[in-house]
């Protein structure tokens, strides 16, 4: 008994790079995170931001995500036990 190999082919031209992928070798959701990785490249190569920087950001959205959350979250709480 033989075994079907399974191959992902890569095919580049001068506009374009190809991937086919047999769907018997990733799930749906392996393909989109393979997606999302790509689009995050996409967005970032250019960006000259520091890692200090992306850092501060990080702080910063945290933050802010907590202070519009904690109420939500902690609703019993009272509000001077809750760090900000």
């Amino acid at each position: 008994m033989s075994k079907k190999i399974i191959v992902m082919t890569i095919e580049r031209t001068k506009l374009e790079t190809v991937i086919r992928i047999p769907t018997s070798m990733m799930t749906s959701m392996e393909v989109q995170d393979l997606l999302d990785y790509l689009f995050f490249r996409e967005i970032t190569v250019k960006s000259k931001a520091t890692q200090k920087d992306v850092n501060r950001l990080a702080k910063s959205v945290k933050k802010g995500w907590w202070d519009a959350n904690k109420d939500r979250l902690f609703p019993n709480l009272i509000p001077s036990t809750i760090n900000s």
